[in-house]
């Protein structure tokens, strides 16, 4: 099925662009700062996605996509860096918005963010020679780092709203690593990786999918209150 990975793109988006235009929430109101902060980090994953890509990291089954390629990596991986951060951002904003209470307290956020980062740190020391690890579990740690320095509000609601992220990633990555197909969309090289995975997903697409949403998202308040 050629367009499997066309389609979870797609259907990824659908329903967070369709109701970005709820007059309750109006969402759509926030395209511009939210489409520039997307681009941004969409660039530097799409670097770091080529790169791991050519040391053969990971590589893309052909029998998923349409057939269009670039730098190695085709047009539905690129795709990707738009469709999910604005729909896991849909996510986050509307539980914010019916759940404005929604958020952890202030120590809870530097407790948590302390593990994290020290785990991530600690993984990131004794892994370098596994590049998928190393280089995620070091992009983890500095976004917390970042959030907890800059935006701590946002991090104290972005714990919570990551859980409820979590149940459509373990859905569309599921299917992405092998789940519920006959293959893999993504292959994986697991020396390049801790080899523990979560059914199909490698641990280290948890950091990686936290990070690129967080990154997004600190850039995207920022232009936010400058709109």
């Amino acid at each position: 099925m050629n367009v499997l990975y066309l389609l979870l793109n797609l259907g990824s988006i659908s329903i967070p662009l369709i109701y970005s235009f709820n007059k309750k929430m109006n969402f759509i109101k926030h395209f511009k700062p939210l489409s520039i902060a997307i681009t941004i980090i969409a660039i530097l994953y799409i670097i770091w996605d080529i790169w791991f890509t050519k040391l053969g990291v990971w590589k893309f089954n052909p029998d998923y996509y349409i057939g269009y390629t670039l730098f190695g990596m085709p047009f539905e991986e690129y795709l990707f860096f738009f469709c999910i951060p604005y729909s896991s951002i849909f996510i986050h904003y509307s539980l914010i918005h019916f759940f404005p209470k929604a958020s952890i307290n202030n120590k809870a956020t530097s407790l948590i963010s302390l593990i994290i980062t020290s785990l991530s740190l600690f993984v990131f020391v004794t892994n370098i020679d596994k590049a998928y690890t190393c280089i995620n579990f070091l992009i983890l740690s500095t976004s917390i780092i970042l959030g907890w320095l800059f935006n701590r509000t946002l991090l104290s609601k972005f714990y919570i709203s990551f859980l409820i992220i979590l149940i459509p990633f373990l859905l569309v990555n599921g299917v992405l690593t092998g789940s519920f197909i006959d293959d893999q969309v993504v292959w994986y090289n697991d020396l390049e990786n801790l080899n523990i995975r979560v059914g199909t997903i490698p641990i280290e697409d948890f950091g990686y999918a936290f990070s690129l949403l967080l990154l997004t998202l600190l850039i995207f308040e920022k232009l936010n209150k400058k709109s």
